[in-house]
């Protein structure tokens, strides 16, 4: 059985990663990159469905992790009747290949310790043809996929299994490094793991260096960049939601989806949360992947992408994979991506939008594109779509969906306004005004006195917390003060808010989700704009206390079970925990917060 999703930890090489379970087994690695095929997939099944275990072979009476300062190196103590011994993972900065660097070093005493390697290719399920190199090493092939295991302990074949017994004295250390390579290439050259523990440390402590942000929760902080560079695909720059496909919403229920891909939902949040940190190499490399993985006719425009720009992401299912604790079905790829999702338009305007503010040097093909996308946004912006959350089904008009087409116009206004560009304007904004009309006479419930999900609707939604983070209206409007209270009264579980109405009843919903933890701390940034700092500091401080030990965090949390659900580590999260924590501290300063960047 998998670790409950909050006992594992992340390491990675910005090209793709892998989860480290407290127990010293990597239970999901999809290399070469975040979008490839899994090798290691015991996450979602069962050990013979790949893993690679490391651990002492003795009873373990105590054990702790940690990341090694501010860096992506997991160190796991593991403490038995015998001795200490620490299990230190990483992958270091991508060189000629993908390494996988284990380090097994004695704390004190001496371990008896085991080693327990089952790689299955095509997501746990193509065993690999397994022999030895002239030097020793252990080669496994399987199809178009290679890797290869170095190590000075002794292995042995055991039921498909590559196993070895060993032993650490204090003070000693033994090194594993797996490599991956293309199967048609020489093998990959082998490196030094302890040059590579330098270079690795040396990466991601320089990296962090680079971080402005002075506030408080900074340790929080600088975990969720580290956690969102690591979600960064370097060569192009596009940024995945998470690095794991199919980890439920919900225990045991069926909407488990693929999230190892771009979503362009994200975009602006992920702009201001990079550059109001200091990170704006990374935040000009998104803005690039987003013109060019957008680039085409505005009619073809997606809600995702893959980490290349790649457009189809046809979902299957798994079927040989039993699901995390048995939620089915396990889907690769995903269909939402032929959506209709009008929301998307603003969020692309408005990056670009925060990017010229922030005087980042964009493509000068970029505000031609913007014309374009908004032409064709005129065209389309009064038809139904399936809204932030991807619902599957008939389309609806959702109020944000609305609220976000009227952005891409304001944006557009502004941006032609301040840097004197030409467009036209003057229509831009008719259909601004017009959009403005209908979302207030048509996504506005007079007897809740609130903004609900769609026209309507008496559903309430926790997406419509963004209207005044966007600008739509001053959170100091009665209609956003009482939208604000009608989801404290309905929408929260256990101190948490809930994406959708749990006053809903659809087959879909059933059986009701965690609560998303982005949309709790959306419910935070909207107090703090309507001036209520201590509730928003509040919310902020519950959610930052279900992370995991290493600050880590997923998509959702239920209350019930006191566990994280959904795909892990989740990129919106962390991204929304990084701009609540500025706009808390930029409160305090009296400074102009990441929420009112784009509320202005």
């Amino acid at each position: 059985m998998s670790c409950r999703i909050e006992d594992y930890g992340l390491i990675g090489d910005c090209e793709t990663a892998a989860l480290v379970g407290r127990d010293g087994s990597i239970d999901w690695l999809c290399w070469p990159a975040f979008d490839s095929d899994a090798c290691f997939a015991a996450l979602l099944g069962t050990p013979g469905n790949g893993r690679w275990l490391i651990a002492p072979a003795e009873g373990v009476t105590k054990s702790a992790r940690r990341y090694r300062d501010h860096t992506l190196i997991l160190e796991t103590r593991f403490e038995t009747a015998s001795g200490v011994v620490a299990l230190i993972d990483f992958m270091p900065p991508r060189g000629n290949a993908s390494d996988v660097v284990r380090l097994v070093r004695g704390v004190s005493g001496r371990v008896r310790l085991r080693m327990e390697l089952v790689i299955r290719f095509g997501f746990g399920i193509d065993i690999p043809w397994v022999k030895r190199t002239e030097d020793g090493a252990l080669l496994a092939i399987c199809g178009q996929d290679m890797t290869v295991l170095r190590t000075p302990v002794e292995m042995r074949g055991e039921d498909m299994t590559t196993a070895a017994d060993f032993e650490v004295n204090e003070g000693e250390e033994i090194p594993f490094v797996l490599t991956y390579g293309p199967s048609h290439l020489p093998l990959p050259e082998p490196i030094d793991p302890a040059h590579a523990l330098q270079d690795t440390e040396e990466f991601w402590t320089e990296w962090c260096s680079r971080c402005t942000y002075v506030g408080d929760s900074r340790d929080l902080v600088m975990r969720s960049l580290i956690t969102l560079k690591a979600l960064t695909y370097a060569p192009t720059g596009g940024i995945v939601a998470a690095p794991t496909t199919s980890l439920p919403e919900k225990l045991g229920g069926a909407r488990n989806w693929d999230y190892r891909f771009c979503w362009l939902r994200d975009a602006t949040f992920t702009l201001l949360a990079l550059m109001n940190s200091g990170y704006t190499e990374e935040a000009s490399a998104w803005h690039n992947w987003l013109l060019r993985a957008v680039a085409g006719a505005p009619a073809n425009m997606q809600i995702m992408y893959g980490i290349m720009g790649k457009r189809r992401l046809l979902e299957w299912e798994a079927g040989w994979l039993p699901g995390y604790e048995g939620a089915q079905p396990v889907r690769i790829g995903n269909a939402a991506h032929a959506q209709l999702q009008l929301d998307v338009y603003g969020e692309l305007i408005d990056a670009f939008h925060q990017s010229r503010m922030a005087e980042l040097k964009l493509d000068d093909g970029s505000w031609a594109l913007e014309c374009t996308v908004l032409d064709h946004l005129a065209e389309v912006w009064d038809q139904p779509d399936h809204g932030i959350w991807e619902r599957r089904g008939d389309g609806r008009h959702y109020v944000l969906s609305k609220v976000m087409t009227w952005v891409a116009f304001d944006r557009g206004i502004k941006s032609a306004e301040k840097f004197g560009f030409e467009a036209p304007v003057d229509r831009w904004r008719m259909l601004r005004d017009a959009i403005c009309r209908e979302v207030c006479e048509k996504g506005f419930d007079s007897v809740q006195n609130a903004f609900v999900e769609s026209y309507g609707s008496q559903l309430l939604d926790a997406s419509i917390l963004l209207l005044p983070a966007v600008g739509f209206l001053p959170a100091s409007d009665p209609r956003v003060r009482g939208t604000i209270a009608a989801i404290e009264k309905y929408m929260m579980r256990d101190g948490f808010v809930l994406r959708h109405d749990p006053r809903e009843v659809s087959g879909e919903q059933q059986p009701i989700e965690g609560a998303f933890l982005a949309c709790s701390l959306w419910l935070a940034d909207a107090l703090v704009l309507a001036g209520e700092t201590a509730k928003a500091q509040a919310l902020f401080d519950r959610v930052v206390a279900v992370a995991n030990d290493l600050g880590l965090l997923a998509e959702e949390f239920d209350s019930g079970e006191g566990r994280q659900t959904g795909n892990f580590p989740q990129a919106l999260t962390h991204i929304a925990l990084i701009n609540t924590a500025h706009n808390l501290s930029d409160a305090k300063k009296a400074a102009e917060k990441p929420v009112m960047q784009r509320s202005k």
